[in-house]
């Protein structure tokens, strides 16, 4: 039986030894569920549920007496013990005054969806576009983003990923700093425009994949710990406290987690989950909580009858993570590759500090492009240890590996925020899309991208708090003097200017250098629609040639032959006899079984 979300009104809180519920100026005191023979809101169950308030096992839960309920539209909210002061719900659908006042009841299904002949999108052959809300169109709210839709269609995507949406403090944030997990921020249109973004995403074709953060929880609006151990003292991770999955009273947690995930997929219809960071999930039980929420979201796909992707950001290369579970994995159906990112981005740039170090070579490239990763028991010099696990190329579709020349956390990790596109001159810029979006993996786009966009992707917060604020931007500075970053062009992440300068300028793509851009990359996922060469998952099928010395790169998918030259000098390659190119960058002569190429430049050709 699939789990249902406990209804507004009912909180798990085994630390106080009172709760009452405050409901439109009205406050009624809630009884611990258990000893009167009320079901446990979570588990479907009444078993195992303590009534002495205790936490032990799966009790701890408070419901409102018979004929209380929190309706639609309703502010309401929590008091602990004998404090006064009114606390979200740490189960929010929504925060209209922000994180720190009460919440509002919201019933998703008071919204009349039209996507009913939505039969989903897989991952599978998929082409990613990553977006940041409030940054994506000038007004930064779903319903403005609606407007831009049309450009994604045309682009030729399939999965539009939405960075966290959830509510944080303040006006604009990343929305890494979240605190209510199921909570659409205001700033955005709450959750009813959310419900008609994915409803018109869908009604274009588009699937939508929602950023998820599970690992921590934000500095400012985090009441969690006065309701219960969601967090456990004795650990941390960058972020601050890790999330309790493996401690006393961690069922609920995990249970807490594991429904704000169906929520998303189940109520909002969303297609995907990417989950933030899974290696700061710190996990000792026999089933990871990723695992469990992986046999979840599968039998709520069963149930709606259309795909649901689970997607981890992970820098452990640990294929696990998306190995069958019949075959002893988590069964995911994909991860973030990093490694592809960074051995692109050195062989393009040069660039060959920090994490890079390895990577700056075309055989470097070459590796991920046929092995999937390159760091796969090898040692890391940035690490200063072996790193990763052998990726099965023989039986894990590399489909699986989502890929990207860019993405938020990439250009933000840069002290400017600034992007490839003003580093990169434009031929350098067409193979960079070249090779991600025809490699075997699954490509994704960072909004912009596609033209060039100049407008840089900076680090921006908006907390209220003067102490937070002067402590992120003190933090922000020294994160980059270590690394010997000019620190004249770090901006302050919370004057509002660094969050003005992130938005798009949909004026650029107008522009005659950046129109083109565009235009390649429509061509370059026209073609890898038009050849099933481009998606054919079998990794051990794909063959690479490198040659460091003068910078080249040969990729050979079945009939097909990516040829490309990474240095500015012009050179000659054999590649046997071959029809005319089918799409060139820069300038490719082919003739006798060999192509001279220019300077940053590649082609695609068939073999004869």
């Amino acid at each position: 039986m699939l789990p249902v979300t406990p209804a507004a009104g009912a909180v798990w809180a085994p630390r106080p030894d009172r709760v009452r519920l405050w409901r439109a100026g009205e406050v009624v005191e809630l009884v611990r569920a258990g000893e009167d023979h009320r079901v446990c809101p979570s588990t479907g169950s009444g078993n195992g549920t303590s009534g002495d308030g205790s936490g032990n096992g799966t009790g701890g839960w408070w419901v409102p007496p018979a004929g209380v309920t929190v309706d639609h539209d309703v502010d309401y909210g929590f008091l602990i013990d004998d404090d006064e002061t009114v606390l979200p719900d740490p189960r929010s659908r929504r925060q209209p005054a922000g994180v720190h006042r009460a919440s509002r009841g919201y019933d998703p299904g008071r919204y009349s969806w039209q996507d009913h002949d939505w039969t989903g999108r897989q991952l599978a052959g998929a082409v990613i576009y990553e977006l940041h809300v409030g940054t994506f169109t000038p007004d930064g709210t779903l319903v403005s983003a609606i407007d831009r839709l049309d450009h994604l269609v045309e682009l030729g995507i399939d999965l539009v990923e939405l960075m966290p949406v959830n509510a944080f403090n303040g006006s604009h944030n990343w929305g890494y700093d979240g605190v209510l997990w199921s909570a659409v921020q205001e700033e955005y249109g709450g959750p009813e425009a959310y419900q008609g973004f994915v409803d018109a995403c869908h009604q274009r074709g588009l699937g939508v994949i929602q950023d998820v953060v599970y690992n921590h929880l934000g500095p400012s609006g985090n009441y969690l710990p006065r309701f219960g151990p969601y967090l456990d003292q004795s650990r941390s991770n960058t972020w601050g406290e890790s999330i309790n999955l493996d401690g006393p009273d961690s069922d609920e947690v995990r249970r807490f987690i594991i429904d704000s995930a169906l929520m998303w997929l189940r109520d909002y219809h969303v297609d995907g989950l990417r989950l933030d960071a899974v290696h700061a999930l710190r996990d000792t039980r026999a089933t990871h909580v990723l695992q469990e929420l992986a046999i979840e979201v599968d039998a709520l796909s069963a149930y709606v009858g259309r795909p649901l992707s689970l997607i981890a950001e992970s820098d452990l290369n640990d294929p696990r993570l998306i190995t069958a579970r019949e075959a002893g994995g988590y069964g995911l159906d994909g991860q973030w590759s990093d490694d592809f990112h960074h051995a692109l981005y050195a062989n393009l740039t040069g660039d060959s500090t920090g994490y890079y170090a390895d990577f700056d070579s075309v055989s470097a490239l070459a590796k991920v492009l046929t092995r999937g990763f390159f760091h796969d028991g090898t040692p890391s010099t940035f690490r200063g240890r072996a790193h990763g696990r052998p990726f099965d190329t023989h039986r894990t579709p590399a489909w699986r590996l989502v890929v990207c020349s860019d993405n938020h956390d990439q250009i933000g990790n840069r002290a400017d925020g600034s992007r490839l596109s003003g580093r990169l001159d434009q031929r350098q810029l067409e193979l960079m899309a070249m090779i991600t979006v025809l490699a075997p993996f699954t490509p994704m786009i960072f909004m912009g991208e596609e033209w060039g966009a100049r407008t840089p992707w900076q680090f921006f917060t908006s907390h209220p708090e003067p102490e937070l604020a002067e402590a992120v931007a003190k933090g922000r500075v020294a994160e980059f003097a270590a690394m010997g970053w000019d620190l004249s062009v770090v901006p302050d992440p919370q004057d509002p200017e660094t969050f003005r300068r992130s938005k798009l300028d949909w004026a650029e793509p107008d522009q005659p250098d950046r129109a083109a851009l565009l235009r390649r990359y429509r061509e370059l996922i026209m073609l890898r629609r038009s050849r099933p060469e481009f998606t054919d998952p079998r990794l051990d099928r794909v063959q690479a040639e490198a040659d460091d010395e003068r910078g080249l790169l040969q990729l050979r998918r079945d009939r097909l032959l990516l040829v490309i030259n990474f240095s500015e000098h012009e050179a000659e390659v054999a590649t046997g006899p071959t029809g005319a190119p089918l799409i060139t960058v820069g300038a490719a002569t082919p003739a006798d079984g060999t192509v001279r190429l220019g300077g940053h430049s590649a082609t695609i050709m068939e073999l004869t």
